[in-house]
């Protein structure tokens, strides 16, 4: 069918909803949603296939806006399509508490499927969702049952093309001929410093054609809406390799400052506001104005895809009847809880077990579970072999014409991409039907903070398997030794950071990280052989930290998490021999766990009393919550063998005695000692 006044109508309906959210609000980015409504307009209603009353429906096609600050497009879009976003919602953008935040969030807002905002973040996140929408595909997808066939639709800007984690997903999605996913480039030659020209004039098509990308240019973006279209459709027909759509448009469209970095971040004066609504045949007294043939068209639309549900529903039924134990995988999947009985399958230690290293007692974990949880997706960013992230039978997954695995492959090769890997990873959990897990050294995980902290703010279970934790690597020494890495996540709201000193411990981080539907976690794990402690058990690490030595006649209390803690039990011996102290030994292998955990249990495991020594071989950041005093490294580590390592900064069993002997000495007077979890600023917290 032609495109006629309504379409137009339509698109002029999105910018002005746009206009006056942002001047309302005194805040925003109109730009963009004027720039890009032909666009969001001609997608959203011939080609998405979604159903508004229930935004999680499985086979919905999926929108990801990876230039987040242009929100307002994708909210007057929700709104317009019966999502629950009202106009009171549109009049609150931008406000304490609203669900129109300034960027989306996918947990504030139905119908936003990911977290984006900070350039290139969207651009990762859409190739998740797309080699989730692949591979859930592959292993569900049966003979007269195409149950999952979505697509993902893209829309990226100047400042997504320019960031780094761009160009490493873009590179990832060509390698993996990803043919679900269609991005569209908004060129329109601004960003916050003005005219692209100043810092940004390579060709972005060739550029992506050099990806192994299908390209296509639409020069008049702001009208040609058959042009637009057949982009999209030609797009669709390639099934080999993802797609991007250059469109060229004129951002703040209709604005006295169209094309102008001057509409970019800001709203439109009330002058400005009055002439955009007089060109596109609003009243400019009204304000939040929806013509009603705006909203049948829309609704119309929407109630298509309510019908495409309905059919699902009934495919998905009768797939049940024919294929009973995939539809229960799947039905199971779709509410996020794992399988019954896969917790049997965690491995359990003893002390009378050998010496392992926390990276390998973690692969062990991987190759126990696997088959009982096979949502569980893992890789790693091109150190397989270091980070021991691939059980034995592990199939990659790849494109079935390379050779080397197939769609339905749970085994992930990133490359050397780890800010990608990580937002590719908030992608993949976000499509809700896999659980991640992708692994690089811990010291790495820095490159991909962009990524990891979506993670947290989206509520995303994301696993992040974080190999050769401290010093202790040894000879690559201090630019890979992590520092401050582990106090810079910590400090992470809904981030779970796990450092396991033993088997049972590893076991218990993967028993949180697996369980724990809305918080992403870091494994914190070890190059070096540890112990296995006497007393430690799953049960008491799910608790984040627990007492692994007690004595009631205890003169101090060592606190320690990973390594250190065979050292702290090594340590009470040589405190007893040569100093004549007692010492009760702590592990603390997740704060943010044991933090949970009721105040009086707390207090058992650091109790008031006596004085309370942290042990720990990166920065002391942080620890003042759990000890009086703190034993780190707060200057860069040493390149050597990993033992002489530890030696040169005394983390041996007399460097910690020595240090344990003078915290109770200092502390001797103190009468009462409280405990530090028991100070009167922690009541507040």
């Amino acid at each position: 069918m032609p495109y006629d006044k309504t379409d137009e109508l339509a698109i002029n309906t999105i910018r002005t909803l746009a206009v006056d959210a942002t001047f309302k609000a005194n805040s925003g980015h109109p730009g963009a949603p004027m720039g890009m409504a032909p666009v969001a307009h001609v997608l959203f209603n011939k080609f998405m296939t979604f159903n508004p009353k229930n935004p999680d429906w499985v086979n919905r096609d999926r929108f990801v806006l990876s230039n987040g600050h242009g929100c307002m497009l994708q909210y007057a879009l929700l709104h317009l399509f019966g999502y629950g976003v009202s106009l009171d919602d549109l009049k609150n953008f931008r406000q304490v508490d609203s669900i129109t935040p300034g960027h989306p969030e996918a947990h504030d807002t139905p119908g936003i499927e990911v977290t984006t905002g900070p350039l290139g973040q969207g651009f990762a996140n859409a190739v998740g969702l797309a080699i989730a929408q692949a591979h859930t595909a592959a292993v569900f997808n049966k003979p007269g049952f195409e149950l999952i066939n979505n697509h993902t639709y893209m829309f990226f800007g100047d400042g997504c093309a320019m960031e780094g984690i761009a160009s490493e997903a873009a590179s990832t999605a060509g390698h993996l001929q990803l043919g679900n996913l269609i991005a569209v480039y908004d060129d329109n030659h601004i960003s916050i410093d003005g005219d692209t020209k100043c810092a940004f004039t390579e060709d972005v098509l060739k550029r992506f054609e050099a990806y192994g990308w299908h390209t296509q240019h639409v020069k008049e973006g702001d009208s040609d809406l058959e042009g637009i279209e057949a982009a999209i459709a030609k797009a669709k027909e390639v099934t080999d390799k993802p797609s991007v759509i250059k469109l060229t448009t004129t951002i703040g469209f209709g604005s006295k400052l169209q094309g102008t970095g001057g509409v970019h971040g800001n709203p439109l004066k009330a002058d400005d506001v009055k002439q955009v609504k007089e060109k596109f045949g609003f009243d400019p007294e009204k304000t939040f104005v929806v013509p009603q043939e705006v909203t049948d068209m829309y609704h119309k639309h929407a109630a298509e895809g309510a019908a495409a549900e309905e059919e699902w529903n009934q495919l998905f039924k009768k797939y049940g009847q024919e294929h009973k134990d995939s539809h229960a995988d799947l039905a199971r999947r779709l509410t996020r809880d794992l399988p019954e009985g896969w917790v049997d399958k965690l491995p359990t230690y003893k002390p009378s077990d050998p010496a392992i290293a926390s990276r390998k007692l973690s692969e062990s974990v991987l190759e126990a579970i696997h088959e009982a949880v096979p949502e569980l997706l893992s890789g790693s960013a091109d150190l397989t072999g270091s980070n021991n992230t691939r059980w034995k039978n592990a199939v990659d997954f790849q494109p079935p014409n390379l050779g080397i695995g197939d769609w339905s492959g749970r085994y992930l090769r990133y490359g050397v991409r780890e800010h990608a890997m990580a937002a590719i990873m908030n992608g993949l959990s976000a499509y809700g039907t896999i659980i991640p897990a992708g692994g690089t050294f811990l010291n790495f995980v820095s490159y991909a903070s962009g990524a990891v902290r979506l993670s947290s703010l989206s509520h995303q279970r994301v696993i992040y398997v974080a190999t050769h934790d401290s010093i202790g690597l040894g000879e690559d020494g201090p630019t890979h030794q992590p520092i401050e890495t582990l106090a810079h996540f910590r400090a992470l709201p809904n981030m779970m950071v796990w450092r396991p000193a033993d088997g049972n411990e590893t076991s218990a981080a993967y028993y949180m990280a697996l369980t724990s539907k809305q918080t992403p976690s870091i494994l914190a794990l070890t190059r070096q052989n540890l112990p296995q402690l006497e007393g430690s058990t799953l049960e008491k690490g799910i608790k984040g930290g627990y007492v692994a030595l007690e004595n009631k006649e205890a003169d101090i209390t060592l606190v320690a998490t990973g390594s250190e803690v065979s050292l702290a039990l090594e340590a009470v011996h040589t405190l007893k021999n040569d100093k004549n102290l007692k010492a009760r030994v702590v592990s603390l292998p997740c704060v943010e766990v044991f933090d949970a955990q009721p105040k009086e249990y707390q207090l058992e495991v650091i109790p008031d009393g006596i004085p309370a020594l942290s042990i720990e071989v990166m920065s002391t950041m942080g620890w003042e919550k759990y000890s009086h005093e703190q034993f780190g490294l707060n200057r860069f580590g040493a390149s050597g063998p990993y033992k002489e390592v530890y030696k040169k900064f005394e983390f041996t069993p007399e460097g910690i005695a020595k240090r344990a002997a003078l915290t109770v000495d200092f502390y001797k007077d103190v009468k009462p000692l409280r405990s530090p979890l028991n100070r009167a600023f922690q009541q507040l917290i």
